[in-house]
């Protein structure tokens, strides 16, 4: 990742407690390790810092991502709704999406969210395998954001 994408990812972190700044860098080295290879595609959003992680450089080839928001980390999983989730982990009823609220970034350690993560990671393995070494992408910086520590 250039530097100006690292400070500048850096910068969009810093802007939460030291608590859940450590959150975020802890989730997305997880990830980082999982999805060696893509798109890392950051987009600095009115209501939270996201994450995605994309096997081509544009939003629709992301699986899963990650929000922080200021008192959480939120996992997504972009086509959730047809994984099979025996232990009842994924949250939402819309069309598309399910969700998982991390307690802690061990959280995607833990056997249930990592059969999540490669269900959801499997159907493009060829797509990743494929694509360049993990690179940063900083796809959208808002005008106008939320304040990301707690009030």
């Amino acid at each position: 990742m250039p530097d100006t994408t690292a400070r500048q990812v850096a910068d969009f972190i810093a802007r939460y407690t030291p608590a859940m700044a450590d959150a975020i860098t802890a989730c997305r080295r997880k990830l980082c390790a999982r999805v060696p290879r893509g798109f890392e595609l950051v987009y600095d959003n009115y209501n939270a810092l996201a994450v995605g992680y994309a096997y081509a450089d544009h939003a629709a080839a992301s699986l899963v991502s990650i929000a922080g928001y200021p008192r959480w980390v939120t996992l997504f999983f972009l086509y959730g709704k047809d994984l099979p989730d025996p232990d009842g982990l994924l949250q939402g009823q819309g069309a598309r999406v399910r969700s998982i609220r991390l307690a802690s970034p061990d959280d995607l350690d833990k056997p249930a969210v990592r059969r999540l993560l490669e269900l959801a990671l499997a159907p493009h393995e060829a797509d990743f395998a494929a694509a360049p070494p993990l690179a940063t992408v900083v796809k959208a910086v808002s005008a106008k954001r939320r304040e990301r520590r707690p009030a």
